[in-house]
């Protein structure tokens, strides 16, 4: 008996497209259980070196919970690249003008760092409120 290595040919193909509804849900354990879903961590078939992972879509984006103090306390920093540029935005400003950022980046950290942690990354959809465009690939629904 031989070790299987899938090849990584048609894998596009293989893909399913998962629904996640994120309304009532903590950001950390959707954020987790949507990035095992990226990686292909869920499959028997996984790999590392292969992106074996499937499509994520999440709506109700700003429904989304913050336990403890974290909604006044947590900051999202960036920095503009210019001299003094270090920008800090709370999580509830964060979650009132761009909700779907707040699981984007939640999820894209947990993903690896490097060409094929970008690539798993394109396949997260986040949107805010019930609908959006991807009802032609049939999404089944993900319990989180």
């Amino acid at each position: 008996m031989g070790t299987f290595v899938p090849s990584g040919k048609d894998l596009e193909q293989n893909r399913s497209w998962f629904l996640i509804d994120a309304s009532g849900k903590t950001v950390g354990r959707l954020a987790t259980q949507a990035a095992m879903v990226l990686m292909g961590k869920n499959k028997t078939s996984y790999t590392p070196f292969i992106d074996m992972g499937d499509h994520v879509v999440i709506i109700n984006a700003e429904k989304i919970v913050f336990t403890g103090n974290k909604l006044k306390d947590k900051l999202y920093r960036h920095h503009t690249g210019w001299p003094g540029g270090l920008k800090e935005v709370s999580a509830e400003k964060m979650l009132k003008r761009h909700p779907e950022r707040i699981l984007e980046m939640a999820i894209r950290g947990m993903l690896p760092k490097n060409k094929l942690g970008r690539k798993m990354g394109k396949k997260l959809k986040v949107y805010v409120g019930t609908d959006h465009p991807h009802q032609a690939q049939r999404p089944e629904p993900l319990q989180v």
